[in-house]
């Protein structure tokens, strides 16, 4: 009887610890690197969620940064009306169709899915900067790749609303193959599209997904914390250390999945 009851305090201590350094941890990579979501993917599974109540757990925790970061951007909005305007309402119809696809495809689907959705955002992170070697960029003065940009941001949307990891990788790397820009100012755009998809989807998981709304409030305030650190200390570390290191994790994860 000891034992078990020491197991069961164990448990009881180790689950909201867990989650408060992973969403801590979480939020400095997003600041620094992207993909920090793949950190807390694990972590709710850890805990004895399913994939399913792990994924939607994520995503609702995951969108307050991008509403801190969207607005401390907001600034480099300006002067692309055209480009702001298509691509959120791409993102705002993607990441509706994501979740309608989530929440009406039957979950073995999703068992299915989701370790290949998980191991093609450690490829997209391992391999971004050579996938922007083929594709080309945009002369300096060229216009948006119209087309391109508008069905890319749609896709990605949709991979959003249907499994949140790593959108933020996928959302920037589209940005800078499809449109003529800074990365700052791309970077800005990249933050408020996660806003609005993060804003969809928190909608229709609310209504109608089965959230673990006790994980997302002990997430939701150290992610927040781990964002405004990682956004102070971004320039001093080494980003590509970060971003490889969540590949390792969410390889890792993909494979647990698969063999699980």
């Amino acid at each position: 009887m000891r034992e078990l009851t020491s197991g069961a305090v164990f448990t009881e201590w180790f689950e909201p610890v867990l989650l408060v350094v992973v969403g801590f941890l979480s939020g400095a990579i997003n600041a620094v690197a992207g993909g920090g979501s793949l950190l807390v993917f694990p972590a709710l599974l850890a805990t004895g969620m399913s994939p399913l109540v792990a994924n939607v757990t994520n995503a609702v925790a995951q969108g307050p940064g991008f509403v801190g970061a969207a607005i401390s951007q907001r600034s480099d909005l300006t002067g692309a009306r055209r480009r702001v305007w298509l691509t959120s309402a791409a993102a705002v119809v993607g990441s509706a169709l994501g979740c309608a696809l989530l929440m009406v495809l039957p979950s073995e689907v999703f068992d299915a899915v989701v370790p290949a959705l998980v191991g093609l955002s450690a490829v997209l992170m391992a391999f971004q900067n050579t996938i922007r070697g083929w594709l080309g960029t945009p002369a300096q003065d060229a216009p948006d790749r119209t087309v391109l940009l508008t069905v890319g941001i749609f896709l990605a949307s949709v991979y959003g609303g249907y499994f949140g990891g790593a959108r933020s990788v996928i959302l920037i790397a589209i940005l800078v193959l499809a449109a003529t820009d800074t990365m700052r100012r791309l970077n800005a755009l990249k933050s408020w599209l996660g806003m609005i998809g993060s804003a969809v989807t928190l909608v229709v998981y609310a209504l109608i997904a089965p959230v673990d709304w006790i994980a997302v409030l002990m997430l939701v305030p150290t992610t927040v914390l781990g964002g405004y650190a990682g956004g102070k200390v971004a320039q001093k570390l080494p980003a590509n250390l970060l971003r490889y290191l969540v590949v390792v994790i969410a390889a890792a994860v993909a494979v647990y999945l698969v063999l699980d």
